[in-house]
């Protein structure tokens, strides 16, 4: 069901960006945006990796490092199939995980050293099956093909407010069509941004469940989903606040505060709804 949601939702995302194509400059203006858009995440796709790590100050674990961190590791990738990824620690206080990589094979987990204080072994399992499953499901495609065609409406939006200036966007009747382009200005980039979340918390929901079957026991996420929830935003990043904008939609749990009208911009669903899906897995079998 998530990944039809996903598949409707890019989809949507894609109608979008050929639509304001067709509104601003045609076939051609979606064309030059999307190829924009796209050199740009294509660099970042492909050493998102080393970028994300570098910004984290990220050190790389191996078994006589951390013997119990690389064992759960390499335990639930094999579970999942999957080759070994790299281990990475961070040095920040706020309990937190993520997985990074461009493919399976060059992927790679990394979790701070807040979050091996908080959890539990199985909730730190439960924690890292969801990362693996992250990596199993190719998330970080789908995620940067998301942002490319999201990118690309944006600046299909730019290209409105000149147009606007200069008096485009004009029909064959050469009648100015204002409505047009506020549409593509203020609506077009705002439902890019609204679908683009829901994408990720789609995502976030595969990733629960499929964490969940990896490691065989639905509650070690669920409690520590809990137990993260409880201090999720209270103990911040030390890191920029660009630089947590940029990347708290990687993390486990959104480690930005935000609550009512912020909460439709969030790149995570609730955490309590998460925790009530990974209980019921475990009432129907």
């Amino acid at each position: 069901m998530n990944t039809l949601r996903t598949i409707l939702l890019l989809a949507l995302l894609s109608a979008i960006l050929v639509w304001g194509g067709g509104a601003i400059g045609g076939e051609n203006g979606a064309l030059v945006a999307l190829i924009i858009a796209g050199v740009m995440n294509f660099i970042s796709y492909w050493w998102s990796d080393k970028i994300v790590l570098a910004m984290y100050r990220g050190r790389e674990v191996g078994q006589e490092d951390e013997p119990r961190l690389y064992g759960a590791v390499q335990e639930l990738a094999l579970n999942a199939g999957l080759p070994m990824p790299k281990v990475y620690i961070l040095p920040q206080e706020a309990p937190n995980a993520f997985a990074t990589g461009r493919s399976p094979g060059h992927a790679a987990v990394a979790v701070t050293q807040g979050i091996m204080r908080l959890l539990s072994p199985e909730e730190l399992k439960g924690v890292l099956a969801h990362e693996i499953a992250h990596i199993k499901n190719r998330d970080i495609l789908i995620g940067t093909i998301a942002a490319t065609i999201a990118g690309a409406i944006s600046y299909l939006a730019y290209m409105a407010q000149w147009a606007a200036i200069f008096g485009g966007g004009r029909d064959g009747r050469g009648r100015g069509n204002v409505l047009m382009l506020l549409v593509m200005m203020i609506v077009a980039p705002l439902a890019a941004m609204i679908i683009r979340m829901a994408i990720s918390r789609a995502r976030e929901y595969s990733a629960d469940e499929g964490g969940a079957k990896i490691c065989g026991n639905p509650l070690y996420l669920a409690n520590a989903l809990r137990k993260l929830g409880q201090v999720s935003g209270r103990i911040p990043l030390r890191v920029s606040e660009q630089t947590a904008d940029a990347t708290a939609h990687m993390f486990i749990v959104n480690p930005l505060s935000g609550g009512g009208f912020a909460s439709l911009f969030s790149t995570h669903p609730p955490i309590e709804e998460r925790i009530a899906r990974l209980e019921g897995m475990v009432v129907g079998r």
